[in-house]
C-alpha cells in the first residue's frame, strides 16, 4: 500500500456528482423519466436527485449552467471527526483549497479542493436523509423508494480526465486516502488509468488520461444495477427513448463490469453498470496492472473500444478554426 494512503477509511464512500447542463428541461427528463432516477428537490438553479436505494437525499446535482461537465465532486466523510482529520491533511498537502462552503440541500458544511487539473472536489459528514414522496415509497419498507425507468439502484463511480493520471493518483491519495485497485501502464510509462476506492468497493472513482485536449473534463457518471438483465433493458428503454447508445452493453476488462454507455441530451457521458458482488476485502490488496497490449485487445469479451471513448468528455474542446 501506498504510504500516503490513509487505512482508515476516514471517507466513507462517494456521496454525489454535480454535473453540468445547458439543455436544463431535456437533461432533467432524462435523467427522471428514462433513467429512472428520483427528484428530491428542485429550485431555479437546479435539480437534486437520486436512484431508487441511495440513501442520502441526492446523489447527483444537475445544475443550469452555460456548458456542460462536471461541477463538483462530494464525498461523505465517516465521522465529524474523520471529517477534521481529512481536513488537516488537505490543508497540508499543498494542493488548491476553496475553503468551508454552508452546505447545499442535500447536506451540511462541506469543505472544497481541487486536483491539478480543475476537478473540484468536496468532503462533507452532515446529511440529508432520502424522503420519498407518497408515490415514491416502497411497498418493502427496506428500499427507500419505489423505482421506473432503467432504474439504477445506486451510484457507483465517476470518471474523470486529467493529463497526468500519476499526478492524479498523488492527490487522491494525499486528499481522500483512496486506495488504487487496478490501472494501466502505458508502454511510456505514465499511467493511462487509475482506479480509486475508500471503502472496499472495487473503485467509486476512475482518472484516464485526456485524449481531448480539454481541462478539468468529466469522462462519465455511472449508477449501479442489481443485475445484467437490468442493463438489457435499459438498452431497449434507450432505444425507444432516442437516446444515443455509445456503447455495450458488453463486459469490461479493467474491473469486470457488465456496462451500456449513453449520452444524455446536453452531451454528458452516462453509464449502467454490474459489477456483481466483487469487493476488495484484503487490506494489503496489490493493484492489478493492466499493460498497453492488454489494453488494445479490447473489453473483456473481444468488443473494441470505440473512438469516442478516447475523445469525447464534457464540456467538449472548442476547435481552432
Amino acid at each position: 500500500m501506498n504510504a500516503t494512503t490513509n487505512p482508515s477509511f476516514d471517507i466513507a464512500h462517494l456521496g454525489h456528482v454535480e454535473v453540468y447542463t445547458d439543455r436544463f428541461e431535456d437533461s432533467l427528463d432524462f435523467f427522471t423519466r428514462v433513467y429512472g432516477l428520483k427528484l428530491s428537490g428542485q429550485d431555479e438553479t437546479g435539480a437534486w436527485l437520486r436512484a431508487w436505494d441511495d440513501y442520502e437525499f441526492h446523489s447527483l446535482k444537475l445544475t443550469r449552467h452555460q456548458t456542460t461537465g462536471v461541477g463538483h465532486i462530494g464525498y461523505r466523510a465517516a465521522s465529524p471527526e474523520a471529517l477534521e482529520r481529512r481536513v488537516k491533511a488537505i490543508e497540508a498537502s499543498g494542493y488548491r483549497v476553496h475553503g468551508w462552503t454552508e452546505g447545499d440541500m442535500g447536506h451540511g458544511p462541506a469543505f472544497r479542493f481541487e486536483d491539478p487539473f480543475g476537478h473540484v472536489f468536496e468532503i462533507y459528514y452532515e446529511t440529508r436523509r432520502a424522503e420519498p414522496q407518497e408515490a415514491d415509497r416502497p411497498a418493502l419498507k427496506n428500499t427507500a423508494s419505489a423505482f421506473t425507468g432503467a432504474a439504477p439502484r445506486r451510484i457507483d463511480h465517476v470518471n474523470l480526465l486529467a493529463e497526468d493520471v500519476t499526478e492524479f493518483r498523488r492527490f487522491m491519495e494525499t486528499c481522500l486516502g483512496s486506495r488504487v485497485t487496478e490501472m494501466i501502464r502505458l508502454d511510456n510509462g505514465r499511467l493511462g488509468g487509475c482506479w480509486f476506492t475508500v471503502n472496499n468497493k472495487t473503485y467509486d472513482l476512475a482518472c484516464t488520461e485526456e485524449h481531448g485536449g480539454g481541462h478539468g473534463r468529466l469522462h462519465h457518471v455511472t449508477y449501479a444495477t442489481d443485475q445484467r438483465e437490468d442493463i438489457l433493458r435499459a438498452a431497449d428503454i434507450f432505444l425507444q427513448n432516442g437516446v444515443h447508445i455509445e456503447t455495450g452493453p458488453h463486459k469490461h476488462a479493467i474491473q469486470g463490469t457488465f456496462f451500456l454507455y449513453v449520452w444524455e441530451p446536453a452531451g454528458n457521458r452516462v453509464e449502467l453498470a454490474n459489477a456483481g458482488a466483487r469487493l476488495i476485502l484484503a487490506p494489503d490488496w496489490e493493484p492489478v496492472v493492466w499493460t498497453e497490449a492488454e489494453r488494445k485487445k479490447g473489453q473483456a469479451w473481444g468488443l473494441k473500444t470505440i473512438e469516442t471513448f478516447h475523445t469525447h468528455g464534457t464540456p467538449p474542446v472548442k476547435k481552432e478554426p
